[in-house]
């Protein structure tokens, strides 16, 4: 009978790892926004988004409500690393039957504790009135907390059953009780009255309760973690086995789907006490369990509790003693009418039994003090039976923290995880064996977490100081970081005001009198047809936008667009050499191409994508305006490049060339995506630099003889706001990265948007970030300080959407020198957010002016427009097209506005242009 009942109280391996599985089924089903209301394992939010980093200081009031008692401390950090941390504390005694009374009166209670503890403690730092006293509320109670100052209780538990609290803001409660103490309460002069016996009203005396602000609720697991936390060493786990059983971990807040919160990590509040209520751990419980849980004020609930909790260790001791004694296994012929009576075997009979490893002279003394007359071999099957409860509860504690230890790991796309874990508890601190198998089978079942257990030291004490201290110094942070990012954060009204400047602004480049004084310079491109499907042909292309040049062939047939191409390199010296010199090299490139392609005994129409500002005069005419890119070519600039192309070819003595378009980039991305969808006719380019393009009414175009259709207009919109219209928006950082390039006060729009100055953009912020100590303790890196080193490509690094990519940032970092913590990383990609989101509104906004001019011009209610788009910036980046597409929404709601990728737009749309000019040549003849 011994070794059955032994055998039942023992798990195997093969069923813990189930267990751990279910219960990380669980964890996933709590955290759920669909499966939450389902769940066993509630997965509490507990709105603590930071461990302490050692730098918290101040006075800080707690209150912890306990079982019989109310414990008031006074704690006092010094910002050394939460290494030495000055407590004062006082318990108060709860009045007989305050815990099942009505709710106001035990809050009025722990008010008035409050206000005898401060009376008696009152120092000139803690006494002056004027200063904020902030108070951390720990009640052990499941509660849904919908902020950190909060929470709503759920249920109560522990012998607590006050009426008027269940679904009542807890917070709210104690702090009208607070309040009231303040005015003086029931009125009675600072002379408390009270109608709980044993109370004496003249033992308290008021204290100034008008600076104390209730800031933090939390249990007694989350403040084990943060008070296991010191400066190097964070913690972030706990695991408390007390009379109940509890966890907590720093989960990532993407996952967390009930609070509103998805950057960074927030701390869960498991309440694991529940896990197998739906059945799942029947096969565990033995006739012992089901016995204890019959017995129960709540049967059929909270079962892992009731397996492992040291509220309910000596009762299943006690019914397995039962059970054993009606087979006659163990107390024969003696009485033991005792065992019938509950509650009468507690933890602390059942933890002096198994502690003694010297023979059984001590179980004897435990057992006949409880009335029991044992023979020695009952003491040594007493100890057996006691030694198998108590260590598969801390078997099943381990179960717990394996499944947490797997998730976090998981979760966080690691290979190894190393974390440390905070553990308190009367079984922990009870039992020597506890702490050896928690850390074994943990590690047996989770082989690729490394955990380290940290000893509590005053978890609901001194942890919930620490967890007022962190919301403080956060909320602090919060405050700063607001300041520092509020001029990137642009409003409705802002937006609406920069679209009708852009809107302004295109008026006055159409204009024939005002166009030459406007900063958009809206120039025409005299392309006046966009593809219709019917062009056929061979055409080439020419790609000149950078250090790279292309050279294509496109044939365009029924079946569709085929192509050949080849780039070629343009030497800097070229680059900054004669412009003969320049337009000689591009045509060896063709040579070189045609001569491959054998394309050398054929004329073919050539579009040539000149991706520089350029003031326009014909299809094929067009003057350059100003070399941009690093090109500085001399002899060009003011000189029409076509006519440029054509002499390098005369002298080149290559007769086959027949130039028919100049375009830019932004024309032939519009052309490119406008032959699979006639309604594109917009383009739109956003990577190292931006600019649009799209279809205008040619009665509208002042500066082009001619009433009749449309024509392309390339808007040059990165010269937007060189007339300081844009001023306003401009902020510090923008100014500062303005006036170290090479052409300050010029490109103004751009500079706010593109590839190009966004990663600069941010490191301006982090250098005042970092000058304000908010980010890398205060400590910028030599590289940090290099201009240009922080490059755009690492905001689409940074700013994925979930946490994984918290790993890539701090890799990021420790290229720039940077030592980051992990809260480092999440302010990072708030300030990555907050540039690229700014980026991609403003580029909204000149699009909705785009697409309102369109529609009132064609006369509409409703316009429905396509545009073919480029750049890295759009097509990489993982949240500027979709910010850009919600906010044109917003802006340009009577516009449905759909968005095509370009495929190689000055490539394909060159030789587009030019197919489309033959086609429209051909008509005409």
């Amino acid at each position: 009978q011994i070794q059955r009942a032994l055998r039942s109280l023992c798990i195997p391996l093969e069923r813990l790892h189930i267990m751990k599985g279910h219960m990380m089924q669980d964890i996933c089903k709590g955290l759920s926004r669909q499966t939450h209301a389902q769940a066993k394992v509630r997965m509490l939010p507990t709105y603590i988004c930071s461990t302490p980093n050692g730098t918290e200081k101040g006075n800080f009031l707690v209150v912890e409500l306990c079982q019989n008692q109310v414990r008031i401390l006074l704690v006092t950090l010094y910002g050394d690393g939460n290494m030495s941390p000055q407590m004062m504390y006082k318990i108060f005694d709860m009045p007989e039957g305050i815990m099942q009374g009505e709710g106001e009166a035990l809050f009025d209670f722990i008010a008035q504790c409050v206000s005898q503890f401060l009376a008696e403690t009152t120092t000139p730092d803690t006494g002056n009135s004027e200063e904020r006293l902030p108070l951390g509320f720990v009640f052990p109670f499941t509660c849904q907390q919908t902020q950190l100052d909060k929470a709503e209780l759920l249920s109560w538990s522990k012998g607590f059953s006050c009426s008027g609290v269940v679904g009542k803001d807890v917070v709210q409660m104690l702090q009208s009780a607070i309040n009231k103490q303040e005015v003086g309460g029931n009125g009675s002069g600072g002379r408390w009255l009270s109608p709980w016996r044993g109370w004496k009203s003249s033992q308290f005396a008021p204290g100034q309760l008008s600076h104390v602000e209730v800031v933090a609720l939390m249990n007694d697991t989350v403040g084990t973690m943060m008070t296991c936390c010191t400066e190097g060493r964070p913690c972030e786990i706990a695991v408390v086995a007390d009379k109940g059983s509890n966890c907590c971990f720093m989960a990532e807040a993407y996952l967390v789907e009930t609070a509103e919160e998805t950057s960074g990590r927030m701390c869960v509040n498991t309440e694991w006490g529940c896990f197998g209520d739906d059945g799942t751990l029947d096969d565990v419980f033995t006739p012992y369990d089901r016995s204890v849980d019959e017995e129960s004020s709540n049967p059929g609930e909270k079962r892992f509790e009731k397996l492992v909790g040291t509220l309910y260790l000596g009762e299943i001791v006690r019914h397995a003693l039962i059970a054993l004694t009606a087979e006659k296994a163990v107390f024969t012929g003696t009485d033991t009418a005792v065992l019938k009576e509950k509650g009468v075997f507690t933890i602390q009979h059942v933890l002096d039994i198994i502690n003694n490893e010297d023979g059984t002279t001590d179980v004897k003394r435990v057992l006949e003090v409880l009335g029991l007359q044992p023979s020695e071999r009952d003491c040594g099957r007493v100890q057996q039976i006691c030694r198998a409860v108590v260590g598969r509860a801390a078997t099943l504690h381990a179960v717990g923290l394996a499944a947490i230890l797997s998730y976090m790991c998981q979760t966080r796309d690691l290979e190894t995880l190393m974390v440390n874990v905070g553990v308190d508890g009367e079984l922990y601190k009870g039992y020597n064996r506890f702490e050896e198998i928690l850390q074994s089978v943990s590690r047996l079942l989770s082989p690729e977490c490394l955990a380290t257990l940290l000893p509590s030291r005053d978890g609901s004490g001194r942890g919930a100081a620490m967890v007022t201290a962190v919301a403080l110094r956060l909320a602090a942070q919060r405050r700063e970081v607001n300041e520092v990012l509020g001029p990137l954060r642009l409003t409705q009204a802002d937006l609406e005001k920069v679209q009708a400047l852009m809107r302004q602004e295109m008026e006055k480049g159409l204009g024939k009198h005002t166009h030459a004084t406007a900063s958009v310079r809206m120039l025409p491109t005299y392309v006046s047809h966009t593809p219709d499907g019917t062009e056929r042909g061979d055409f080439l292309a020419l790609d000149l936008g950078g250090t790279n040049f292309r050279v294509l062939v496109v044939r365009v047939t029924e079946e569709g667009i085929s192509m050949a191409s080849e780039i070629y390199v343009i030497p800097a010296a070229i680059m900054r050499g004669t412009g003969e010199g320049l337009f000689d090299h591009i045509i060896d490139c063709i040579v070189d191409f045609q001569t491959k392609q054998n394309l050398m005994t054929q004329t073919l129409p050539l579009g040539f994508t000149f991706s520089f500002p350029c003031q326009q005069v014909g299809l094929d005419k067009a003057l350059l305006l100003t070399w941009t890119k690093g090109f500085t070519a001399s002899g060009c600039v003011g000189q029409d490049v076509v006519q440029l192309l054509r002499e390098a070819a005369h002298r080149k003595q290559h007769s086959g060339l027949q130039v028919v378009a100049l375009l830019n980039d932004t024309v032939g991305t519009m052309m490119s995506c406008g032959y699979d969808d006639p309604k594109c006719e917009i383009g739109l380019i956003v990577g190292t630099g931006t600019n649009a393009c799209y279809m205008e009414e040619m009665k509208n175009v002042g500066t082009v003889e001619g009433n009749e259709g449309r024509m392309c207009i390339n808007m040059e919109w990165g010269a937007f706001g060189d007339n300081g219209c844009l001023d306003h928006i401009f902020t510090q950082f923008d100014k500062v990265v303005d006036e170290t390039t090479i052409n300050p006060g010029k490109q103004r729009f751009e500079k706010l948007i593109s590839g190009m100055y966004l990663g600069e953009i941010v490191r301006q912020v982090l250098l005042v970030m970092t000058e304000r100590q908010l980010l890398f303790q205060g400590r910028a890196s030599s590289k940090l300080q290099t201009r240009n080193i922080f490059q755009t490509k690492f905001l689409s690094t940074i700013e994925l959407s979930n946490g994984l990519a918290l790993r890539q940032i701090r890799t990021i970092l420790n290229e720039l020198d940077l030592d980051a913590s992990f809260e480092d990383s999440v302010l990072l990609r708030e300030v990555c957010q907050a540039v690229s989101l700014r980026a991609a509104q403003l580029c909204a906004a000149g699009l909705a002016a785009v697409v309102e001019k369109m529609r009132e011009n064609r006369g509409l209610d409703r316009l429905s427009v396509s545009v073919g788009v480029d750049g890295t910036l759009y097509k990489l980046h993982p949240c500027f097209s979709s910010n850009l597409h919600k906010t044109l929404k917003d802006l340009a709601p009577n516009c449905d506005v759909s968005f095509h990728l370009s495929e190689d737009g000055s490539g394909k749309g060159a030789a587009l242009v030019a197919a489309v000019a033959s086609r429209i040549a051909r008509a005409g003849q």
